[in-house]
């Protein structure tokens, strides 16, 4: 299976190893919702723009394929784009679907295969993924957040060689983890040997509330330095809570690179509706 790390490769103007591909293009998904033309002449401009090193991988529904494909074909693509497939078809889509992408491999190469878990993430389960699923392709299993029982099905995904994905955020309260849900889930998952991946409501570097909707939003700069944290022994809790954009910017500049690494060996990427929006924080707080 690919590593966190072959994900990561650096990028063509030496993004710093702490944010080399670490945005994933989800502009296909809400808020953002752009339509299929635009999501892919905007990953192609920033794929060939001054950042391209911190972009990540093209995230599509499985239920679009065809729809990515046509487009492709006529847009034509230099080299083919980098894809994780997000599986909104069940699981008994997935063979299907994997297909689908293997068959036009002049127009997209699979990387990631990611999808929810049922309520009950069991072996059996968990087996049809690895059946479905390409060895040499990352497998993302997002356990359904709540009690007790998430972490244990966080663990499970983890013992079975894949990522459990964190969702961070979405168009209700509930859909946002408070700060010592993300603690723990980090805990979990810095002793368990894989990597994971988050996504939606990371807006933004730094934690910060939006002014229309009232959520309070994680920022993938607070995550980062939490990680970087749960693997020194520091106060996670307090990195996931800061609003405060210069100290953390500080914090995870002051990283070697080989923290750096060791901190992205185990938060993989997240995807963003945006590209703009993580690139122009990450700008201003001068760390690209």
């Amino acid at each position: 299976m690919s590593s966190a790390f072959e994900l990561r490769a650096p990028g063509p103007r030496g993004t710093p190893p702490l944010l080399a591909r670490l945005v994933d293009d989800a502009a296909l998904f809400p808020p953002g919702s752009a339509a299929m033309p635009d999501a892919i002449r905007g990953h192609l401009d920033a794929r060939a723009g001054e950042w391209a090193g911190a972009v990540g991988l093209f995230l599509c529904p499985a239920s679009r394929l065809a729809e990515l494909i046509t487009e492709l074909i006529k847009v034509k693509p230099v080299k083919p784009i980098a894809l994780s497939l997000v599986i909104d078809t069940g699981l008994g889509g997935v063979p299907k679907a994997v297909s689908i992408v293997e068959s036009r491999s002049e127009l997209l190469a699979l990387r990631m295969v990611e999808m929810p878990a049922p309520s009950d993430v069991d072996e059996v389960w968990l087996e049809r993924v690895s059946e479905f699923v390409p060895e040499d392709v990352i497998r993302v299993v997002e356990p359904r957040r709540g009690g007790a029982e998430w972490l244990d099905g966080v663990r499970r995904v983890i013992e079975h060689g894949s990522w459990p994905k964190l969702r961070c955020g979405g168009v209700s309260k509930e859909n946002f983890p408070s700060v010592d849900e993300v603690a723990d889930f980090l805990a979990v998952v810095s002793g368990g040997g894989v990597a994971f991946k988050a996504t939606a409501g990371l807006h933004h570097a730094v934690r910060r509330t939006d002014g229309q909707t009232g959520f309070t939003h994680h920022g993938f700069l607070n995550l980062l330095v939490a990680t970087a944290r749960s693997l020194s022994g520091g106060d996670v809790r307090e990195a996931l809570s800061s609003t405060d954009a210069v100290a953390l910017g500080e914090e995870a500049n002051a990283l070697s690179d080989q923290a750096a690494h060791a901190v992205r060996g185990v938060f993989a990427s997240y995807g963003s509706c945006s590209l703009d929006e993580p690139i122009a924080d990450l700008e201003e707080l001068g760390l690209l």
